[in-house]
């Protein structure tokens, strides 16, 4: 089982202090079990000098010494006294032969007395060895404190005093017990502050441990919070240090592991990435005609047939750890695959605009067939110079052909669209031109006033003053017929020129000047010409664009074209459902892009309309070009965003634009 780091260290404290804790209690037991021995030795040296003091004084006169001993009542009385004492059995006066005399038991008297250990010996050994005598011996061990009896010169008995170990062990039981108790409630108390302090002292690696685990999962920008002024400051410093690095390398290589998916996914080339058994770890989409996507994990045997050109240049790679081709084989039939399209890449005014979304998907079938595929396998090395996987590229030569067919005709058009401009602008001149004559024409006609027109005198006192203004005639029919023809010639020319207008301003390159765009600011500055405009239509403006919307990456000059071309054309459709609402609407959206809405209650755009809206040159207006939603579409792409519109006859139309976010906000 494993063992965190504080419970080891909460046993090792615990063992160190219950290590100290038995080595104090083994010292102090011994120290008990030397003052147990030297207190019942004591005692049974006072009850001997007691005896010999009263035995002294009977032997020394005259008759049987012996009987005066044994029938002496005071003699009696301290033998008796003895059993009265802590850890004293027996206390007695044997004569030189050791046969009993007086004994505390009357019984006894008489009788040989047994041998017995010395109490004075044990007095004298060291603590240890009086520890192990009072738990080693026998139950009934009994050891004596003796003194020998004297008549004048001559050995006349001796006094036993018996001391029995058992009560001494008792005793000593007592006292150890006490200690016991002391220790154990040591031990705990120990056991606690080892847990207290392991909780503060490990606290920093469990915080330690804690970030390591948030940062194995992968989670970005992990810092801690650790005092400083020791070791583990330093250590928190740096980890927050190698955290951050961290961070950052794994925001690069998210990016750049980012960025190489999208560049492989998009590839024309069919890749896939085989690892050194032959299992397939990767293809893109270009691939998958001939691997599909679930075949991630499979051996190259379970997933081609014998034969097959990939499957026999990917095992030759394998087996000879070398790379092969590019060769050129024969395709091989397979499924159809879907490839997707973006709406905008038939340009305006094709099918693909009829969604009015930039970011539209269409599907395209795109049949690989029979035709030539140039194969070529890379043997991937590591650093150590063993083979890491085989990277096969398979590229469609009919394809690419295509392709560069598709880039020759692109060519073309764009020098179809200079010639087209240079031709615009060759048409401009004679329509300046001709609005120079016909305002030249137009004055030479209304020269003609001055000839119909006949002074009159005005009348004086005294006579004639001068000439008066003659009164006005009408034009003469031919005339004023002449200048309205002048007039419908004039109009149309002015509209030629418009149109000539928007279409150089739609084929010219503009610089488009990224920087971060705050649209509520850019709203303030457009409002004061919506509202103009709205007023003329009866339309109620309402702006929803908080401050604290993030700026969008774009253009100044080119959205303020375009949400104003937005604005103006609703208030124009609510004229004919005589006024309306105007809603203009700015929020954070999904994928990091701003969504602005531009909503009205007009009449709506039919059905068999919202598909062309887009489309240069179409206009349901009546003096309209059809070039201003063009430019807003166009604008909007530009901007790598998204557009869309939602319409229902009779209740409004709602168009969406998507814009990306300025980096930073």
């Amino acid at each position: 089982m494993r063992l965190s780091i504080r419970v080891k260290q909460i046993i090792g404290v615990t063992t160190i202090v219950g290590l100290s804790v038995v080595g104090l209690s083994a010292l102090y037991a011994m120290r008990l079990a030397d003052v147990v021995v030297r207190q019942s030795y004591s005692r049974g040296q006072f009850l001997t000098k007691a005896v010999l003091e009263s035995a002294g004084s009977i032997v020394i006169g005259g008759g049987d010494p012996y009987a005066a001993l044994r029938e002496d009542p005071g003699l009696r009385a301290i033998l008796q006294s003895s059993l009265y004492g802590d850890d004293v059995l027996t206390a007695a006066i044997v004569d030189v032969n050791g046969i009993i005399v007086a004994h505390n038991i009357r019984s006894l008297e008489g009788n040989q007395i047994k041998a017995r250990p010395d109490l004075a010996r044990l007095a004298n050994e060291n603590p240890l060895n009086k520890l192990k005598f009072l738990y080693l011996a026998d139950e009934q061990t009994i050891i004596e404190v003796q003194e020998q009896l004297k008549r004048g010169d001559e050995d006349f008995g001796s006094i036993r005093i018996g001391v029995s170990t058992t009560l001494m062990r008792d005793e000593l039981d007592k006292l150890l017990w006490e200690a016991l108790v002391t220790s154990a409630i040591a031990l705990g108390v120990a056991v606690f502050v080892a847990g207290i302090l392991s909780q503060l002292l490990l606290r920093p690696i469990h915080v330690l441990r804690s970030g390591l685990t948030r940062l194995g999962k992968g989670e970005f920008g992990v810092s801690l919070d650790l005092p400083p002024g020791d070791e583990f400051g330093e250590l928190g410093d740096f980890f927050n240090t190698v955290s951050q690095q961290l961070s950052a390398d794994r925001t690069l290589l998210a990016g750049q592991k980012a960025h190489l998916q999208s560049a492989v996914e998009h590839l024309e080339d069919a890749v896939a990435l085989f690892n050194p058994s032959g299992e397939l770890l990767f293809s893109n989409p270009a691939m998958q005609h001939t691997l599909a996507g679930d075949s991630i994990g499979r051996s190259l045997q379970t997933l081609l047939p014998a034969g097959h050109p990939y499957r026999t240049l990917v095992e030759e790679t394998l087996a000879s750890r070398r790379s092969r081709g590019p060769m050129q084989v024969q395709g091989h039939p397979t499924e159809q695959v879907a490839v997707p399209r973006r709406a905008g890449s038939g340009g305006l005014g094709a099918a693909a605009v009829a969604t009015a979304s930039t970011e539209a998907i269409g599907t395209k079938l795109e049949s690989r067939g029979l035709d030539e595929e140039l194969l070529m396998t890379h043997a991937i090395v590591g650093t150590s110079g063993e083979l890491v996987g085989v990277l096969l590229v398979s590229r469609n030569l009919a394809q690419l052909s295509r392709v560069q067919s598709t880039l020759a005709y692109s060519r073309k058009l764009v020098a179809l669209g200079r010639l087209t401009a240079g031709i615009a602008h060759e048409v401009k001149n004679p329509l300046n031109a001709m609005m120079i004559h016909l305002e030249l024409l137009r004055t030479k006609i209304r020269g003609t006033l001055v000839a119909v027109l006949q002074p009159e005198p005005v009348a004086a006192a005294g006579g004639m003053l001068g000439l008066g203004p003659g009164r006005a005639s009408p034009l003469p029919a031919p005339v004023q017929g002449a200048l309205d023809h002048v007039s419908v010639i004039e109009g149309e020319i002015r509209r030629l020129d418009e149109v000539v207008q928007g279409f150089l301003k739609f084929t010219r390159p503009e610089d488009l000047r990224l920087q971060p765009v705050k649209l509520n600011a850019l709203f303030d500055e457009i409002l004061p010409v919506i509202e103009t405009e709205a007023a003329k239509h009866a339309v109620r403006v309402t702006l929803d664009s908080p401050a604290t919307v993030p700026a969008v990456n774009g253009d100044a000059a080119m959205l303020r074209q375009v949400f104003l071309n937005l604005a103006i054309n609703a208030c124009q459709a609510m004229s004919k459902s005589n006024g309306g609402t105007l809603r203009i609407v700015a929020a954070p959206a999904s994928r990091g892009r701003i969504e602005i809405r531009v909503e009205d209650t007009g009449v709506g755009i039919p059905p068999e309309h919202l598909s062309r809206i887009f489309d240069l040159y179409f206009t349901t207006k009546e003096r309209g070009t059809g070039i201003g939603l063009s430019m807003v579409y166009r604008i909007i792409q530009m901007h790598d965003g998204e557009i869309e519109v939602q319409s229902t006859p009779g209740r409004g139309t709602t168009f969406r634009v998507l814009l990306p976010r300025s980096q930073g906000y």
